[in-house]
């Protein structure tokens, strides 16, 4: 709406300036101003900045969203990614991922996830005695073999 003066405000102005923009451009014209945006905005902030923005996005959504939203997220991202990867992507990144994580935990760490992960499948197993250590038993004794 004009203003007394018979201005156009700002607003308005950048609502038809873009509207303008919209009918003589197409998708790759976006496309590339978006890349060369990005390629600037990469060359002009550091790492820190792009954590502060992904947590403050990161907090944003969380606050808009449902754990829902995020199953459903995850769940596309993980289709969409195995469509798009073979087996040896996922050996890579698991290897990676095993990587990290000894480097982050400690001995202890492994002997925990070891009982839980023996006490679990003692859980799902059958009730039958068949004169077998139970895997709650062999997950212990394991976890005990590794501290010692």
């Amino acid at each position: 709406m004009a203003n007394n003066n018979e201005k156009m405000s700002r607003e308005e102005a950048g609502r038809k300036g873009g509207e303008t923009t919209a009918k003589n451009h197409d998708k790759e014209f976006y496309q590339e101003i978006g890349q060369k945006g990005g390629e600037a905005t990469s060359e002009n902030h550091d790492k820190e900045f792009y954590q502060e923005i992904g947590q403050k996005g990161g907090e944003a959504t969380s606050e808009n969203h449902d754990k829902e939203f995020y199953q459903e997220i995850g769940q596309k991202g993980g289709e969409a990614t195995s469509e798009n990867h073979d087996k040896e992507f996922y050996q890579e990144i698991g290897k990676k991922g095993g990587e990290a994580t000894s480097e982050s935990h400690g001995k202890e760490f492994y002997q925990e996830i070891g009982e839980k992960g023996g006490e679990a499948r003692a859980n799902q197993r059958d009730d039958s005695d068949d004169g077998k250590m139970s895997r709650e038993e062999a997950g212990r004794k394991g976890g005990e073999k590794s501290r010692h």
